[in-house]
């Protein structure tokens, strides 16, 4: 469900339970995995498999989910996503397919996202679903993405291809498929070595506003 490496000092979680939809079982996994890579005090890339970098929350399951599962279900992905913001090292969502609502959100949490070039779409649909975004959602999207282009992306549902997604800024590379880890790699390997409680500090600064709401009771 879950694959964790290291390469050249640098975390690699990899995501790979198919759509990589998010229910309990599958972000308890991320929440461990993401917690034990940062004890490594390093930067980290994270990314997913096949088509997929993560297609969002699974409609599916949290229909039919008990409240109190559902409940624990988000907790723990808004946790999920306070980990990123303050990893102790730069985070890297190297976005290998479709990033679709909270998958989308997920890659938002990371400092930088490398998108492949060929293939998979950047992708707001809760437009289309009769959806709107929680004030956590909320407050993570506006933290990271300019907001004329959030706006956008937000009320038309637009799915963007990778050279959409860099020229408004949703992203910050592009790569081949199989160059993808490895450039992602390349954009934090500097930070091996670097102070990880302090690059965590700053990190927590910087994303205050985000935390604040993500860990609200």
């Amino acid at each position: 469900m879950i694959a964790a490496d290291q390469i050249d000092g640098v975390q690699v979680v990899t995501m790979d339970a198919g759509e990589n939809r998010f229910n309990l079982p599958f972000v308890t996994a991320l929440d461990d995995a993401v917690a034990k890579a940062a004890e490594a005090g390093s930067p980290l890339v994270l990314t997913g498999s096949g088509k997929f970098f993560c297609n969002g929350l699974d409609l599916d399951w949290l229909s039919n989910a008990p409240s109190d599962e559902a409940s624990a279900m988000f907790a723990t992905l808004y946790r999920v996503m306070g980990r990123l913001l303050a990893h102790p090292g730069a985070v890297v969502a190297a976005v290998n397919g479709h990033a679709f609502g909270a998958g989308a959100l997920l890659a938002a949490c990371a400092d930088f996202r490398v998108m492949r070039e060929d293939r998979g779409y950047y992708c707001f649909p809760e437009v289309d679903l009769g959806m709107t975004m929680s004030d956590e959602f909320n407050a993570v999207a506006r933290a990271a993405f300019p907001l004329p282009v959030y706006r956008e992306a937000l009320i038309t549902g637009r799915r963007y291809g990778g050279p959409a997604a860099l020229e408004l800024g949703l992203v910050h590379a592009l790569a081949s498929e199989e160059g993808l880890v490895g450039a992602a790699v390349d954009m934090v390997r500097d930070g091996v070595g670097k102070q990880g409680a302090n690059v965590a500090a700053l990190k927590q600064q910087l994303h205050a506003e985000a935390l604040a709401v993500l860990t609200q009771d």
